[in-house]
């Protein structure tokens, strides 16, 4: 089909970012428009250009942009002057966001968790899971995975496997074994038995436990997919060393990979849940940390952040599970739209003997290299489509597509997608173009 996107021809005056704003920033510099409006699947620049976004705010978008049943929801509380801002006060926001946590999500599920309501990033939930983690057990040690990604505040830093990403930390990241992800060393080594090995010897170095990390799905570490049988086995060790189980939810889960939450249907239930990105389905900050209630041994007080009782992201979030996810529908679309994400790229990937990664509607395509992955993008971005990288060597070109994009929309962008992974490894084929 062919697609209303309309790219700018130039780029913005951007000298008050060059003046003011540190050198820090990132996606800008991939992306150098100046964006002023968006709704649904779409973004605009302030010249007037009109982009597929096929990055929702790193899966901080899963409903799209300004859904209007979120909209209308907030503008309405805001309307009626509701709270904004609450500390860990009770307030009516606060009380329909759990109840709708509550039916929606864990009763259905046969799941009990009591929420912790942390600071407003997924890294302060991270933070919140490893450090009760610890105080629960009397143990250090956290056991994370190679290419996985937590965070950038300290402790989840520390747990997170990129190099250029812990050497901002400017001090030894401890306490943390990155053990090998499943399929690390290829299909044929079992990564859990040699971790069971490792636990099981008390002159293997490595310590007892205070929880075992896990990305269900490696969101920032190269779409790297565990199989249930992995996640399983490694559910038995951390029960067996008298660990818990942590999974990092933030990026692949409420919706994503396909269930609301990431592990749902793989035969084990984690002691600890990270939440965040798409929980406010709005974009709105908020993060939750999920805990079995045995473990909610906390003092009050005793971890806490001042934005943990963003009113305005409970309202949304609310709406978000009760609109979504009061039944299988919306699951059912997703499911559609993966499978159709799934042979689209399977068929670039033959093409050019590459690969895929992910699930559900968290997947890539592995072109080689960072160098191709850039071109990749760019070629994307100057015809009107927003995507990005991920991975150790930013190798793999990710697609993170709102998951209520229309099946056609979804298609013509994977055809602009197509073209610029053909254009880039295909010279002949970029020339004649």
């Amino acid at each position: 089909m062919a697609l209303t996107v309309s790219p700018s021809a130039a780029a913005p005056d951007i000298s008050i970012y060059d003046r003011r704003e540190s050198q820090v920033r990132s996606y800008s510099r991939s992306m150098p428009r100046q964006f002023n409006r968006a709704e649904g699947v779409w973004l605009h620049d302030s010249n007037g250009g009109r982009y597929l976004d096929f990055l929702s705010g790193c899966s901080s978008l899963n409903y799209g942009h300004n859904h209007p049943v979120l909209k209308q929801a907030l503008i309405d509380y805001i309307s009626s002057d509701g709270i904004t801002h609450g500390l860990d006060m009770h307030t009516d926001a606060k009380a329909e966001f759990l109840s709708a946590l509550e039916d929606v999500v864990l009763r259905p599920r046969g799941l009990d968790y009591r929420a912790m309501f942390t600071g407003p990033t997924g890294t302060n939930a991270v933070e919140a899971a490893i450090k009760l983690a610890r105080k629960v057990t009397g143990r250090e040690m956290i056991l994370a995975f190679t290419n996985g990604f937590h965070g950038m505040t300290l402790g989840a830093l520390a747990c997170t496997g990129n190099a250029g990403k812990r050497g901002g930390a400017g001090i030894p990241l401890s306490h943390v074994s990155h053990e090998a992800f499943d399929g690390y060393y290829g299909p044929e080594v079992d990564t859990a038995a040699l971790l069971e090995q490792r636990l099981s010897d008390p002159s293997s170095g490595l310590d007892a436990p205070a929880a075992i990390l896990v990305e269900t799905v490696q969101g920032e570490g190269g779409l790297n997919a565990a199989s249930p049988e992995w996640l399983r086995k490694i559910a038995a060790i951390a029960k067996k060393h008298g660990a818990l189980m942590i999974v990092d939810d933030i990026q692949a889960g409420c919706g994503r990979t396909g269930g609301f939450f990431s592990f749902e249907g793989m035969g084990f239930t984690p002691d600890i849940v990270t939440l965040a990105k798409s929980l406010s389905g709005m974009g709105l900050p908020f993060a939750l940390t999920l805990i079995r209630p045995e473990l909610d041994v906390w003092s009050p007080g005793e971890h806490n952040g001042t934005f943990r009782g963003n009113n305005h992201a409970f309202v949304t979030a609310a709406t978000a599970l009760r609109h979504f996810w009061s039944d299988d529908a919306f699951k059912g679309d997703v499911a559609r739209r993966g499978a159709l994400l799934e042979k689209r790229l399977s068929r670039m990937a033959k093409e050019h003997g590459l690969t895929t990664r992910g699930r559900g509607m968290m997947r890539g395509i592995d072109v080689g290299s960072g160098e191709v992955a850039s071109t990749v993008t760019s070629a994307c971005f100057d015809q009107g489509l927003i995507i990005e990288t991920s991975g150790a060597h930013d190798e793999i070109v990710k697609v993170l597509a709102p998951l209520t994009i229309e099946d056609s929309v979804l298609d013509g962008g994977l055809d602009i997608l197509e073209q610029a992974i053909r254009a880039a490894l295909s010279p002949a084929y970029g020339v004649a173009a």
